[in-house]
């Protein structure tokens, strides 16, 4: 039962973190290029590495991280299939330099990103 509860309080704040980070993204830098769900996909790859690396050298840790931060959190936050539709729609629109740069960064800043995020865990004992 605790495993459950954890996903749901994760995702709980992983999609109220969605919720007001792309809120924000979105308010400074428009909407023209989807930069909310851009850095929220980045930063999901770079938590998703950080935690499973971390969580996974220290096996001493309650398991219920693992259900909290990669499951529910990562889980609620990431926006992969908010990510496709962006795509799809630029791509309806002719927009096909957006739809490119969008798909082309995504995927090469979030190889990064959570390669940075699995160092990043490397490097604290």
């Amino acid at each position: 039962m605790q495993r459950y509860l954890m996903v749901a309080l994760g995702g709980a704040l992983g999609s109220i973190t969605r919720f007001w980070v792309g809120s924000a993204v979105a308010s400074r830098m428009g909407t023209r290029f989807p930069y909310g769900t851009f850095i929220i996909n980045i930063t999901a790859c770079l938590i998703i590495g950080f935690s499973l690396e971390y969580l996974g050298r220290h096996v001493e840790l309650t398991p219920a991280w693992r259900y909290l931060i990669p499951v529910g959190f990562v889980g609620a936050y990431s926006t992969f299939s908010t990510f496709e539709w962006e795509i799809l729609s630029n791509l309806q629109l002719g927009a096909f330099l957006v739809a490119g740069l969008y798909l082309c960064l995504s995927v090469i800043l979030g190889l990064v990103a959570a390669w940075c995020g699995l160092t990043l865990a490397k490097m604290i004992p």
